[in-house]
């Protein structure tokens, strides 16, 4: 047994800790959780707990069920909207074969991979995610539609608004987790927030935003209000992203800095960003998983529709936010696709996976798009080479049936289950009469 191991077996004593809540994510995303009793935990350790594959979502087939999941003792944390004694805390944990190696079908497994592949070059890759979400009344409106907390706007301050104490008492719980927050704000919409993490490695982070989007929704039920990542839930307000700002390291080294460079990007950095941008449509099933991410990628208001980066362009799908000219660590790509309802640990990976393409394949990166990329015709996108991101799922669910790259990062087991989930998911959304359809033909057709 190894010092962490002994230290939360030490703590889940000395803190009168009764629940051990072990958690891990189906292939889309969607948080697991498994009981374990104190006294059965270092046995867990040892072993894994056994449990059906079969019964999650895409992580074995019936005739091949029987699955372990291992805690990560390096994860432990006390939860603390349960209460100080007895307590519970939580841990993650890696999906084990019943010899011990890792599953191919764990979302975490296929993280850990990419960034393995990075580290054999010397590299490690580091994440900062800026996370939007609403917040809403806990009853619909007469109309059906939900009820935001507010009509607050951008960084509007609101004396006692139950969006500012709301963030005040999330980030407080998150603290208390470890969990260290950058910065927070009301964002465009109303009732809608931002809450950025402090940059961590790529399997902390998504450790992290698991455990941010439980913290969030635990805190509003706690308020009589509920949340939701859901990446457009207001057709006429703006939608939620996840913008991430990325780096590479060689050691302490930040690999994506150059002094003197234009905006002192390296040619790692660059070549790191042509490949985001060149696989950046066959990703986009990924980074933006649901019918509904597409409403929000193609709802205008600073959603990036279009493959092309800028400096401090908001319009472009990568960002390079304004540099420091003596703070060469600070030197980063923002990446604002994504949105908050992916898995975070195949985003990361397939962009981690997209940008040492470019890196190993030499890529060149095209030209910056200076202007307003909303503002532009068809015609003029096309004529400076500036692609779409795919329309709707649909259309990327095809783009990523044919990557190579994407079957590469996310294994065949992960591969083909998420393209049958997210076709079946388009034939569903397909088969919907809307509201729009009988309101604009039921009587005129």
């Amino acid at each position: 047994m190894d010092r962490q191991q002994e230290f939360v077996l030490r703590t889940i004593e000395e803190r009168d800790i009764r629940f051990v809540r072990v958690w891990f994510t189906d292939v889309l995303g969607t948080l697991k959780s498994v009981a374990v009793a104190p006294a059965e935990l270092e046995g867990a350790f040892a072993e894994g707990i056994g449990f059906d594959g079969s019964s999650i979502e895409g992580l074995a087939r019936v005739y091949e069920s029987d699955m372990l999941v291992r805690p990560d003792a390096s994860t432990f944390q006390v939860l603390p909207w349960r209460g100080e004694r007895p307590g519970t805390a939580r841990m993650f944990a890696d999906i084990r074969l019943p010899d011990g190696t890792p599953s191919n079908a764990d979302p975490r497994n296929v993280l850990q991979r990419a960034l393995s592949r990075a580290a054999e070059q010397g590299l490690t890759f580091y994440t900062h995610p800026e996370i939007e979400f609403y917040l809403f009344e806990e009853q619909l409106g007469p109309n059906g539609q939900p009820i935001p907390v507010d009509n607050a706007g951008f960084f509007d301050h609101v004396p006692r608004g139950a969006a500012h104490d709301f963030r005040r008492a999330a980030i407080s719980m998150l603290e208390t987790m470890g969990i260290s927050v950058e910065f927070s704000h009301h964002e465009s919409g109303p009732g809608q927030n931002e809450i950025d993490l402090r940059y961590a490695d790529a399997l902390s982070t998504a450790d992290n935003i698991m455990t941010f989007r439980t913290v969030v929704k635990e805190v509003a039920l706690e308020r009589g209000i509920f949340a939701s990542f859901m990446p457009k839930p207001l057709a006429l307000q703006p939608g939620s992203g996840m913008h991430t700002h990325v780096s590479l390291f060689d050691g302490d080294t930040n690999a994506f800095f150059e002094a003197g460079a234009p905006y002192q990007l390296s040619r790692t950095a660059r070549r790191f960003i042509a490949g985001v941008l060149k696989h950046a449509p066959e990703m986009s099933a990924v980074t933006n998983q649901w019918v509904n991410s597409y409403k929000r990628l193609w709802g205008g208001a600073e959603a990036p529709a279009h493959v092309c980066w800028g400096h401090n362009n908001r319009s472009a799908m990568v960002r390079i936010p304004m540099y420091k000219p003596m703070k060469r660590q600070a030197t980063r790509v923002e990446i604002r696709s994504l949105d908050p309802a992916c898995n975070p640990y195949l985003a990361y990976a397939v962009i981690l996976a997209a940008g040492m393409k470019g890196i190993e394949g030499e890529y060149d990166l095209p030209p910056e798009a200076e202007d307003d990329v909303w503002g532009l015709t068809d015609r003029e996108r096309r004529a400076m080479g500036i692609d779409p991101l795919p329309a709707s799922l649909d259309h990327a669910i095809h783009l990523m049936e044919e990557s190579e790259l994407m079957a590469e990062t996310l294994g065949e087991h992960v591969f083909e289950f998420f393209l049958r989930n997210k076709k079946a998911e388009w034939a569903a959304y397909r088969e919907q009469v809307t509201p729009f359809e009988l309101e604009q033909y039921l009587d005129r057709l």
